[in-house]
């Protein structure tokens, strides 16, 4: 699998995929509404990213950017498979991926500096904070961090950090949590829950992580994430993620879809089977009422972006 994302023009979003599905991609755009693909690997970096646009009948325009505005190239190709090519090797740094396209550098504005944050010593304690404790849940992206570093000390009348400012402070935030994750060895216990959750989700169970705001919606939610068949569900919330990424451990929601005791019962014991197949430790008395906890857990949840 390659370690990227890819975001089409469609709305679409895909996390790790083969060469072969990336492939599918590039030779399926070109209609209205569905152009383009942009590419950024795993984890992603500020100024490191692939693009494509296609026009049906047309060469396509491919680009990348290797760190800065002054290092951004494009090739013009006419094949979708010396596209898919140059982006599997993008993806992969293989050595010597470049040399094929004929590239040349485009000519872009240089990034406007960014003013230093006017703000006290408490707000910016509070606002970092806040980030990190985000990024620490590992599920947010360098826009989603930068648009609650732009929102998240503003009052009626003052909105003291502008977009500039939240994007310059995410990323360095950012990337101060990614030179961290480098330190980490081994599968995490985030990685083991959504190996359990993989097979849970395969197995009939909707599994959903970091799925909507609350309990309340996530209830009302869930329904609408099963595909036909579905026995039941398991899922976290935000608020859990956030419970989690403070150490006070993972409590999962679940049930079944026929809304019984006893197939909520045996929908849990399933649950906590594959938890401890993953390696993981729960907790939970076979109360259908009550959630299932997962505990100890050391949450570090590699970023993706």
């Amino acid at each position: 699998m390659l370690e990227i994302t890819v975001e089409t023009e469609r709305g679409e979003r895909h996390v790790r995929m083969s060469a072969g599905e990336l492939a599918g991609l590039v030779g399926r755009i070109g209609g209205d509404g569905d152009r383009f693909l942009v590419v950024q690997r795993i984890p992603d970096l500020p100024d490191q990213f692939a693009q494509v646009w296609h026009e049906a009948g047309g060469d396509y325009t491919l680009e990348y950017r290797d760190g800065a505005a002054d290092r951004h190239y494009e090739a013009r190709i006419d094949r979708p498979e010396d596209v898919s090519a140059a982006l599997t090797g993008w993806a992969g740094r293989t050595d010597g991926w470049e040399a094929g396209p004929a590239w040349s550098l485009l000519e872009m504005d240089p990034a406007p500096e960014v003013p230093p944050l006017d703000l006290d010593d408490d707000e910016r304690d509070t606002l970092e904070n806040r980030l990190r404790e985000v990024l620490a849940g590992g599920y947010t992206t360098r826009d989603e961090l930068a648009e609650l570093a732009e929102d998240y000390l503003v009052t009626e009348d003052r909105r003291p950090v502008s977009r500039q400012q939240a994007a310059a402070l995410a990323d360095r935030l950012w990337l101060e949590r990614v030179e961290e994750q480098t330190r980490w060895q081994g599968e995490t216990d985030p990685e083991r829950l959504t190996r359990a959750f993989t097979a849970l989700d395969d197995a009939g169970i909707t599994a959903r992580e970091h799925f909507s705001c609350c309990r309340h919606c996530g209830q009302s939610e869930i329904g609408a994430e099963a595909r036909p068949g579905a026995r039941g569900y398991v899922y976290f919330h935000t608020q859990c993620t956030d419970s989690a990424a403070t150490g006070h451990g993972l409590p999962l929601h679940y049930g079944g879809f026929d809304d019984s005791a006893g197939t909520t019962v045996a929908v849990g014991r399933e649950i906590v089977a594959a938890l401890e197949a993953a390696g993981l430790h729960t907790e939970w008395d076979e109360d259908p009422a009550r959630v299932i906890s997962v505990t100890p857990l050391d949450w570090r949840r590699r970023l993706v972006g």
